[in-house]
């Protein structure tokens, strides 16, 4: 018999070569020997075999294992590798045949036998190669074809804005999604309170449908927070800003500020200056998942510059303003 060459020889990568450069030396020689782009040439047809084997042991993290450890003998005779690959997906036999490889450029189409005497078509057009060698490749050699194996519809993940305060105190929302072919569908959407940007709604079940029966996919609402304003966001405190008459800067007293709880009477301290800040502590947002927690709202001073005086007001301001300069040593005769 024949001894096979070594696995990481065949597709020219050393020992250590990890999941994407195997995946990446079997794709290059995938294309290069395969028998519809080399026909009649029998060296190119087992060269294909030759890398379609390797690839098989070595994307495999347990088959690689096993390799690495015992050598290609581990998969020879019956139920190894040798076995049930001729048996299943061998080429030129007479089960699990595969044929009709077309095209490198713009697209891949074929079919192969499933193994019950049928045969599965399949169209590739565009994208990415790894598509291909996932789908329709790994299928293939490792024993899953999609319509002999129940498995769980595919997740959708689509972006959704959601309304200030909806984000801010939750409820129900409807979200309409529009697919690739202009339908349109409407989901009734529970928004928890507190949720901020970047995080996910799911919705069970209203994913991609599952094959022979098996539970559909989820869909995957990833949020983007709408503006509201007045009002700054960030994660659970919320900024604002309240302009303040000169006098009540000077002097002190009371500012009516807006939260997203209603107005609240905030105190101002004699000589408060622009810019300074007032915590309203728990008048930001409600901890998502802890409704007892909330952030707190920071409200930035600005003093609002008189305009347009009277004289008298005019006058009164100069005489304050020559009081100042006296008070302070600056006046004296």
């Amino acid at each position: 018999m024949k001894e096979k060459r070594d696995y990481y020889e065949v597709l020219g990568i050393s020992r250590d070569a990890d999941a994407s450069q195997i995946k990446k030396a079997y794709r290059k020689l995938a294309k290069k020997y395969h028998p519809d782009s080399n026909e009649g040439d029998s060296r190119a047809a087992e060269r294909f075999k030759e890398a379609t084997e390797a690839y098989t042991i070595l994307s495999d993290p347990e088959k690689k294992k096993i390799y690495d450890q015992y050598g290609s003998s581990a998969f020879d005779g019956v139920g190894g590798f040798r076995a049930d690959t001729q048996r299943t997906h061998g080429f030129g036999g007479s089960a699990g045949g595969f044929s009709g490889f077309s095209g490198y450029s713009d697209g891949f189409s074929g079919h192969f036998q499933d193994g019950n005497g049928g045969y599965r078509s399949w169209h590739f057009e565009g994208g990415e190669d790894d598509d291909l060698f996932g789908d329709i490749f790994g299928s293939m050699f490792h024993g899953r074809g999609r319509e002999n194996t129940k498995s769980r519809g595919q997740d959708i993940t689509a972006q959704i804005e959601i309304p200030f305060d909806a984000a801010a105190f939750g409820g129900e929302q409807a979200v309409t999604l529009t697919a690739p072919d202009g339908s349109r569908k409407t989901f009734q959407v529970q928004i928890p309170a507190g949720i901020d940007e970047g995080q996910t709604i799911r919705l069970r079940g209203k994913g991609a449908p599952g094959t022979k029966g098996a539970e559909a996919g989820d869909l995957l609402l990833k949020v983007s927070l709408g503006s509201r304003p007045g009002f700054e966001r960030r994660g659970k405190d919320i900024y604002t800003t309240a302009a303040i008459p000169f006098t009540t800067a000077v002097f002190g007293g009371e500012a009516r500020v807006s939260t997203l709880y209603g107005d609240v009477l905030c105190k101002i301290l004699p000589g408060t200056q622009s810019g300074s800040r007032i915590r309203l502590s728990g008048k930001g947002i409600v901890s998502s998942g802890v409704s007892s927690v909330r952030g707190d709202q920071y409200v930035s001073i600005q003093i609002a510059v008189p305009e347009n005086l009277n004289r008298e007001a005019a006058q009164k301001l100069h005489e304050f303003e020559a009081a100042c300069r006296t008070g302070n040593g600056r006046g004296a005769a």
